[in-house]
């Protein structure tokens, strides 16, 4: 069972800043592509960052948003500074197989991820 558990959402006001993490495993960390997608309110889930050799950013959190992981606490943040309306949504963890996928194929294609976290809510609203 892969396991992954989101945290550190919550509200902010526009311009600030909010570290999300993701709890899981060394062996997910090890043999999975793990990732950060949105589901914006009424919207579609989309891929804003994953892990990789090249980590992957879209387009529209580029500059602002930072992936990264901590091998020694199994953990995967998304830090995430400037902060306007259009980063409010559910931010959910994913992993996708390691050797089925990549950081951009993840983030970008449709079946590619195998495993979801549970969610965690971002409000951004003064």
């Amino acid at each position: 069972q892969v396991r992954l558990v989101e945290s550190g959402g919550g509200l902010v006001q526009p311009g600030g800043s909010l570290r999300l993490s993701c709890a899981t495993s060394e062996d997910i960390l090890t043999n999975y592509v793990i990732g950060w997608f949105r589901q914006a309110p009424g919207g579609e889930r989309e891929g804003i960052s994953c892990l990789g050799s090249n980590n992957y950013y879209a387009q529209s959190v580029k500059g602002r948003f930072t992936i990264s992981r901590d091998w020694a606490k199994n953990m995967v943040y998304l830090q995430m500074n400037s902060m306007n309306s259009e980063d409010t949504g559910v931010y959910f963890c994913a992993a996708g197989i390691k050797w089925i996928t990549n950081s951009e194929a993840m983030c970008t294609q449709d079946g590619q991820v195998s495993d979801w976290g549970q969610g965690t809510q971002v409000t951004v609203s003064s």
